[in-house]
């Protein structure tokens, strides 16, 4: 599953507007791709939910269906590295997902608990 922390992704498009030199399409996405139960396993992890039941295909149908989508963009997935972006020198704060999942989380909860 490709994934990139929102602070990555702002950085990345400011890096590559103000950037000289990359040309063509540019994956922003972080640099370490991973099998979505590991995505999940991390962001429960972080959000200290010892448990999570696996969606079933009908169960990802129904949701499909319901938000009007189609299911191979929820059961499908492509392996995106940012080949191009690392390249020309970006470097992620946020390259791991597990990490960047225990940030995001640390960022709800503050922002949950200010209201």
């Amino acid at each position: 599953m490709s994934w990139i922390h929102d602070h990555d992704f702002v950085r990345a498009v400011e890096f590559l507007i103000d950037g000289d030199g990359v040309t063509g399409p540019v994956n922003l996405a972080a640099p370490a791709p991973l099998p979505h139960r590991a995505f999940m396993r991390a962001l429960r992890r972080a959000w200290g939910v010892p448990v999570g039941l696996p969606a079933t295909k009908w169960m990802a149908e129904i949701g499909a269906f319901v938000l009007r989508s189609d299911t191979e963009l929820l059961l499908k997935s492509r392996r995106v590295v940012p080949g191009r972006l690392l390249e020309a020198g970006f470097a992620f704060d946020h390259a791991e997902w597990p990490q960047a999942a225990v940030d995001l989380v640390q960022r709800v909860r503050r922002e949950r608990s200010r209201t």
